[in-house]
């Protein structure tokens, strides 16, 4: 029980501790590294309260995929930083008002949170029987029983992104050598080949 609650409090802190480094890391390189770091630490807490599931579609999705694509993107892109902290201080006082505005929601939602009798006597009494299905087993119950069409739309969304993000950052550069496909299919064979008499003795 004690080393569980030591290795908590450790993942916990270094979740924390890399997650403020995201925001506060200069080179986004550095940002991204961090990011991973919290995302194995985040799957770390998941092993502990029981949700291996969870901690491997962490580490395996965000880690794997999505992480890793936020580090390539960022090493290939050619960004001027400098260029971009130019006009930090122009919006730092709309920044701080928004900020200042999500703050006050937030002290007024935890103030107003409140539970009720029947959470409590829920939580103090028994917990529901263990069964011998596994995490895994139950939560692909759920998801293509109960909750099918919406795993289905979150699915659809994901697509939509996708091609999305492609289109927005696709760039038209001149002198680049494409496929065109119409071409390539509407391509007549007198268009490909030429018969041509050679003379005896003669080159093409």
């Amino acid at each position: 029980m004690i080393i569980s609650t030591i290795a908590f409090y450790l993942f916990a802190a270094m979740t924390i501790a890399s997650a403020f480094m995201v925001i506060a890391a200069k080179n986004p390189v550095h940002s991204v590294l961090y990011l991973i770091l919290a995302f194995f630490n985040s799957a770390a807490l998941f092993v502990l309260l029981g949700a291996e599931f969870l901690a491997m579609i962490l580490v395996v999705v965000y880690v794997g995929a999505v992480a890793v694509l936020f580090l390539f993107v960022v090493m290939m892109l050619d960004i001027n930083f400098a260029e971009l902290r130019q006009g930090f201080l122009q919006y730092l006082p709309i920044g701080g008002l928004v900020g200042i505005i999500l703050l006050i929601e937030l002290i007024l939602v935890v103030s107003g949170w409140t539970l009720s009798p029947e959470a409590l006597k829920l939580a103090a009494g028994a917990g529901p029987a263990v069964s011998n299905v596994t995490n895994t087993e139950q939560l692909g119950a759920i998801i293509y029983t109960d909750y099918a069409f919406l795993f289905q739309t979150a699915g659809m969304i994901l697509l939509v992104a996708m091609i999305g993000a492609i289109v927005l950052t696709l760039r038209h550069r001149p002198g680049v050598r494409k496929q065109s496909v119409a071409s390539q299919t509407g391509r007549r064979p007198e268009d490909s080949m030429a018969v041509r008499k050679v003379e005896p003795g003669q080159g093409v």
